[in-house]
């Protein structure tokens, strides 16, 4: 491992027990019993009207889904997204309480993510955190380095299916409006955590809006 990649995995693993130790301390903190992962939720995190608004936004600038890897088959992420707006007040402040609850510098937050499946859309099994061994890797490490931790709320209740499931912990979460659901991406020593791999099952009925931000290890951009 290079010096670079030894201090960045090391700076991980700060970060993860700054996080995990700021969560263990707040009440409205729910953590997920399994030792494989650390996964957290809050319940009403954010108000119907908040969500309301989130849903209207994301409906202005979702386009078909992207991916860093294209290669994989046509199938395999169907749902429209778009970043929100970063500098609309609205959007700062619900970003603000996201850090304000991990104590996570918001320098080092992504541009918060807008999400919407319709009915059969889905996003099959895939991590947050970056291959190191990809092409798009050396582009990644030069903007903020590998994600840390995942924050994801959802914005309404889905009339059928839409859960996000963690496929090799076998757990999955059903969409609650206002919930948000946390992840670290790394185990406690800093290290990637193969057992995260995560999908948004296909929407059965109805419609499913979220929006996520994802962190960084040092300031994003």
């Amino acid at each position: 491992m290079t010096r670079a990649a030894t201090a960045e995995k090391l700076a991980l693993a700060r970060l993860g027990t700054s996080v995990r130790e700021r969560l263990a301390a707040d009440p409205s903190v729910y953590r997920f019993p399994t030792v494989e992962a650390e996964i957290f939720a809050v319940g009403n995190f954010l108000t119907a009207e908040e969500c309301t608004h989130l849903m209207a936004m994301i409906d202005r600038v979702a386009t078909p889904s992207v991916l860093y890897e294209p290669q994989h088959n046509a199938k395999y992420r169907t749902s429209y997204s778009g970043d929100v707006d970063p500098e609309d007040f609205f959007v700062r402040m619900i970003d603000r309480r996201i850090c304000d609850l991990l104590g996570i510098d918001p320098a080092w937050g992504e541009s918060a993510q807008g999400q919407r499946y319709m009915p059969g859309q889905e996003f099959q099994g895939h991590f947050d955190w970056f291959n190191p061994t990809a092409s798009y890797w050396p582009f990644e490490r030069g903007r903020g380095g590998q994600r840390s931790f995942t924050a994801m709320a959802y914005l309404n209740d889905v009339e059928e299916g839409g859960l996000t499931e963690f496929v090799k912990l076998r757990t999955s979460v059903t969409p609650q409006a206002g919930a948000l659901l946390i992840w670290n991406n790394m185990r406690p020593d800093g290290s990637p955590n193969e057992q995260l791999l995560h999908a948004a099952q296909p929407v059965g009925k109805g419609v499913k809006y979220v929006v996520t931000k994802w962190f960084r290890t040092r300031p994003w951009g």
